[in-house]
């Protein structure tokens, strides 16, 4: 498989530098939006209850370490098992709610796209990322003790009109955390992945 110019043009520092930039001020604004929710979350919770920010937060310090040479390589784990979960996650939400409200608000469209593009990054960057088994296996466990926080002991994202739907949205959680680990060992892990040098 050759590099094509999508992925040579990812690897440039410009590029890198714009989406450390957004993602830096996407992140501020997660954690902006869960703010009432974390402001009524047991302390021992509240590294769990912003998924998608913290998701966010994992990609700004593989970017970061892109920039300066390095892959950290259970941040590049970490990022994307979650960019693409709770990216395609958020996705199916706020479809789900427009489903059951019959009418989406602004808010509900822009989170669709951002986390869209959170899955998307994750991805397109998953040729730069150097994790090996045992960083896979450590995020694995902390994106299944993550499941088990929001649907065991409830502190999953509020999105109110689907709340009664709890039981049924934790299971396609946890198998779509399946998803995304078994996505992350096929683009990475394997021996035969497909590797690029940044530039």
């Amino acid at each position: 498989m050759k590099s094509t110019w999508i992925l040579q043009l990812l690897a440039h520092r410009s590029i890198l530098w714009l989406l450390l930039i957004v993602n830096i001020f996407g992140t501020i604004y997660g954690y902006i939006w869960y703010g009432v929710q974390l402001s009524s979350t047991p302390l021992h919770f509240i590294p769990f209850v912003p998924d998608s920010p913290t998701a966010s937060l994992f990609f700004v310090i593989v970017l970061i370490g892109f920039l300066i040479g390095k892959n950290f390589k259970l941040f590049e784990a970490l990022a994307l098992i979650t960019l693409v979960k709770y990216g395609v996650w958020a996705v199916v939400m706020n479809l789900l709610t427009l489903m059951e409200n019959g009418y989406l608000s602004w808010d509900g469209y822009l989170l669709i796209a951002s986390h869209g593009a959170m899955a998307v990054q994750g991805i397109l960057y998953s040729s730069y990322y150097r994790f090996r088994m045992s960083h896979l296996i450590i995020a694995a466990i902390w994106t299944i003790h993550n499941d088990i926080i929001d649907y065991v002991f409830e502190m999953m994202p509020w999105y109110g009109s689907l709340s009664q739907y709890m039981q049924p949205i934790g299971y396609f959680t946890f198998w779509l955390s399946i998803f995304c680990i078994g996505l992350a060992y096929y683009l990475v892990v394997r021996k035969d992945s497909y590797k690029l040098q940044l530039n």
